[in-house]
């Protein structure tokens, strides 16, 4: 007991105002009372191992031990949701009750209500689900359609079309979706057509599982095709004779999909040929140019778009038209960008990427003339300008605007900030992540700021909040708080500078911009230390541990050991001596020296070869969504980060620069950077 002590009081020592508060505290306590708080704190740490290991009655014998803690609601969701298949209903809602108005409670009666429907309880199903406040899981909103389609309460029609929009934009094997589907099948009011659909979408984003479930509640017969096709689509279609009957004609259009993801230029060349030109339909063919234009365009072939001209936009998805967008861009093709955003969905035009490329479209093709034409780019620029965003900023520097900090909103006052701190769920969430379980507060915090009540928090709560985790030092919790207030913004919430000293000096002595470095944290970590992700990547910088050793040994580190990463010197030393390798070694582009930061080098190296191209047009057409996202973000981290250290006007566009192939000039490629 006295070593679980000395672990609770280190733990907050790193926190000094906070950390002093709660250890005087802590001493003042009688012996026997803080006996009892670190034996329920414990409790709950052995709870959070059963529940990962799956073991329902260790939970069950634990349970007792953990009431009157404040993390009380958590504990009791561990322990119903292992029995959650088995419990009689009476303990569910025993169990609800007593959690009622914590996230954890609607957490439990989300899970309870996916049980309900595959059990296919729909009397249960039916009374719990108005209770669900977060109404936020696809699969239970469509069992909830399909129900009031069939208790009369909705019009087929309207519940086909729902839907049809929630199935078509799951990602992956579901029973919620699929048996809603399945119902509206049966009863003729969703069409067939509808489940074949699906199997496009799915299989153009590699998800063969749920092409085969869309395609068997239609054409069972056809699973095993699809099965073959997926893992052989060549071989099919070299199997094909014709294509006249509907169902083989869908199942080609599917193998000419899956073809693409392998090889554009194959796939283009099999559905030119005259075997398929006569006998697919317009809209097969251009759902299928499409397809084929978008892998061209995401492995940067020139000839992407005249894949795209092959066949007519309005068949063909927003994604594709994107692509079609973006490889406009590339070639300078105004034209091309212009036909494909207005080709697509009013909601995806809307997007601030594409009304910004729309004003710029607009701008270089000068239609009518231009005059004309930069007062419509204009008018245009002006709904989207902001600091807030990279293309928002990209369009103030259009209209010549500086880019700077907005003022600050009005000081907390003290009752707001008194507020947050007596918020029970941000209580609880704290109280959680002071315990070493982050991920069960980040979530518990996330509902209480966002879905708690209707709308969630309004401004003015969510900067106390925000203020409350700055803190605290939960720095990523301060950020997304922040950045979700409307009208009221706080950019020093939003880009804080945690361990400034350390940073600062370290960019200094290696000759790094600290806010390029701190635009780089931000993305990565948000400022937690002990940030771990999926494939291995460590710390503030998430550096992986291969090119922790790999720099290590570069800067002369000898006495460097794996879980030294961990430590947050060490991460900052490694990180920015990787980031400033990287940055060397492609001619100090601040674009590239990121997409290399997050893909990899080699990746980086290819995506740059081509035309020269304005920065923000080659951050555009990064084949990695998640790249392209963070060499955005990381670029509007830096210029904003910028702002506020220097309290000057800066340009997104002077750092984006230019990228194309390396100069003649240019020293020999690092080929060792990993």
């Amino acid at each position: 007991m006295q070593g679980f002590r000395r672990r609770w009081m280190a733990r907050f020592a790193a926190r000094p105002v906070q950390g002093a508060r709660l250890i005087m505290a802590a001493l003042l306590l009688p012996s026997l009372a803080w006996a009892q708080t670190a034996a329920s704190d414990q409790t709950l740490l052995s709870m959070s191992e059963a529940a990962r290991r799956g073991q329902a009655s260790e939970l069950s014998r634990l349970l007792p031990t953990a009431r009157g803690h404040v993390l009380e609601p958590l504990a009791r969701y561990w322990e119903m949701r292992a029995r959650l298949d088995t419990a009689p209903a009476t303990e569910i809602r025993a169990a609800l009750d007593a959690m009622a108005g914590t996230y954890w409670e609607d957490r439990l009666r989300n899970d309870w209500l996916l049980q309900l429907g595959k059990n296919r309880d729909w009397a249960r199903f039916e009374v719990e689900r108005p209770l669900f406040r977060m109404n936020d899981d696809r699969q239970v909103t469509c069992y909830t359609v399909m129900l009031d389609a069939a208790g009369s309460r909705l019009p087929p029609e309207v519940a086909a079309e729902r839907v049809r929009e929630l199935w078509l934009a799951q990602r992956d094997v579901d029973d919620g979706c699929a048996t809603a589907a399945q119902a509206l099948l049966a009863s003729g009011h969703l069409r067939p057509a509808v489940a074949w659909l699906r199997a496009r979408l799915m299989m153009e984003v590699g998800r063969s599982r749920a092409a085969s479930q869309a395609v068997g509640l239609v054409e069972p017969a056809s699973v095993p095709t699809v099965d073959a096709i997926a893992a052989n689509p060549a071989k099919y279609l070299d199997d094909k004779i014709t294509a006249i009957r509907p169902r083989t004609k869908e199942l080609v259009t599917l193998a000419i999909i899956r073809l693409a993801s392998q090889d554009p230029v194959l796939a283009a060349d099999e559905l030119d040929s005259l075997k398929w030109r006569a006998q697919l339909t317009a809209e097969e063919r251009g759902w299928l140019w499409g397809v084929i234009g978008k892998r061209s365009a995401q492995r940067l072939q020139a000839e992407a778009l005249s894949y795209f001209t092959k066949g007519e936009l309005r068949f063909m998805t927003d994604d594709h038209l994107a692509w079609m967008a973006r490889a406009g861009l590339r070639l300078g093709r105004w034209d091309a960008v212009r036909d494909a955003i207005y080709a697509m969905s009013p909601a995806q035009r809307s997007e601030i990427g594409w009304t910004y490329w729309r004003a710029r479209s607009i701008e270089a093709l000068q239609e009518p003339d231009a005059a004309v034409a930069r007062a419509q780019a204009r008018e245009i620029y002006e709904t989207i300008a902001s600091p807030r965003d990279f293309h928002g900023m990209l369009a103030m520097e259009s209209l010549g605007l500086p880019i700077v900090a907005p003022t600050p909103p009005e000081p907390l006052t003290a009752e707001e900030r008194r507020a947050a701190e007596q918020n029970p769920g941000l209580r609880r969430a704290l109280a959680a992540m002071r315990l070493g379980l982050r991920g069960e507060g980040v979530r518990e915090w996330n509902y209480q700021v966002a879905l708690h009540t209707p709308g969630g928090m309004p401004d003015r709560e969510l900067l106390a909040a925000a203020d409350l985790a700055c803190r605290e030092q939960l720095w990523d919790r301060c950020i997304n708080t922040s950045q979700r207030t409307r009208e009221a913004i706080d950019m020093q919430q939003r880009f804080p500078t945690p361990h400034r000293e350390q940073v600062v000096a370290r960019t200094r002595d290696i000759g790094l911009d600290p806010a390029y470095v701190y635009g780089l944290i931000r993305q990565e970590s948000r400022f937690v230390v002990e940030a771990r992700s999926q494939v291995g990547a460590s710390g503030l910088m998430q550096v992986m541990p291969a090119t922790a050793r790999w720099t290590a040994r570069k800067i002369g580190l000898s006495d460097f050991r794996p879980h030294h990463i961990n430590e947050r010197d060490t991460n900052i030393q490694i990180g920015t001596a990787y980031l400033k390798f990287a940055l060397d070694d492609f001619e100090g582009s601040l674009p590239l020296a990121a997409a290399a930061y997050n893909a990899g080098p080699s990746r980086a190296r290819a995506w740059r070869n081509g035309p020269v191209l304005p920065g923000e047009i080659w951050a555009e057409n990064i084949p990695f969504e998640e790249t392209r996202d963070y060499v955005q973000r990381v670029l509007t981290n830096t210029v904003n980060y910028a702002a506020l250290m220097s309290g000057a006007p800066q340009s997104l566009r002077q750092r984006l620069g230019t990228v194309g192939p390396r100069s003649g000039a240019a020293p020999a490629e690092n080929t060792e950077l990993p």
